[in-house]
């Protein structure tokens, strides 16, 4: 009988980067405890309401991620398609936006998780669930309707940032047709030289993944890219927008 090979452990944080993990930390549930009360406040005057998106700014900026901006968004409603490469891709994109998120199910497991999820209006769809495709379509043209922007991951995991995984086209189907008044916009999340160090691949755990960028002396520089929003041809179906945006964002990525 072959051994199974040992899983590889985490690398252990030295003291200074234990320093950065727990004031980043302690400055992020100060950040909670200001935000939340707001936020609620907002609700019962039914006011628009701005909290989600300075909160999950505020969490990319105490991150240490430094947010530049290129292109343009669209105006009126969008629905972004947006590569994926860390647990810094939602604040960082929300914070620079306001946008509400399409997520998969799993994090719906997890109390606290769950609750700042819907504080910002994410969708939750069940991936694996096939019988309740309609349903959850309906879910996020609705969800399309009410927001100003909603997001989606079409590669449906995270990649190393260096390159784009294939996308699901799936993910698009609330947009097959696209709403009236839509528009689809592509947008790279350009981390450069820092993706490979930040990016949350292979077997290393969320947790790890978390204290490791926390506990970072250097800056993330991130470029949020508004590729042009699709048109024409591009937007026939689901297929055609996933391949447009694909190729867009590649190109933007690795310009020629």
């Amino acid at each position: 009988m072959v051994a199974a090979p040992p899983v590889a452990q985490p690398a252990a944080l030295s003291l200074p980067g234990k320093l950065r993990f727990v004031i980043r930390l302690s400055a992020m549930a100060a950040l909670l405890l200001i935000c939340v009360p707001g936020y609620y406040a907002w609700r019962l005057l039914r006011l628009r309401n701005p909290w989600p998106r300075w909160f999950l700014g505020g969490i990319a900026l105490v991150a240490g991620v430094e947010t530049a901006i290129a292109g343009e968004r669209a105006r009126g409603r969008a629905f972004y398609l947006a590569n994926h490469v860390s647990w810094l891709d939602v604040p960082a994109l929300a914070g620079a936006t306001g946008t509400a998120f399409v997520a998969h199910d799993g994090l719906a497991a997890l109390p606290l998780l769950k609750w700042l999820c819907e504080m910002n209006d994410t969708v939750f769809v069940a991936r694996g669930d096939r019988a309740s495709v309609a349903e959850q379509v309906e879910q996020v043209r609705t969800a399309i309707a009410e927001t100003d922007a909603l997001a989606v991951f079409p590669e449906g995991t995270t990649s190393d940032g260096s390159g784009l995984l294939p996308f699901k086209s799936s993910l698009l189907s609330a947009l097959d047709p696209v709403p009236p008044g839509i528009a689809v916009q592509p947008v790279l999340l350009d981390y450069g030289d820092d993706a490979v160090e930040i990016a949350w691949v292979g077997e290393e755990h969320g947790l790890d993944n978390f204290k490791r960028v926390l506990a970072r002396a250097r800056p993330i520089r991130l470029t949020v890219r508004f590729l042009p929003p699709l048109s024409g041809a591009a937007l026939n179906d689901r297929k055609t927008m996933a391949a447009a945006a694909r190729a867009a964002m590649l190109e933007a990525l690795h310009p020629a």
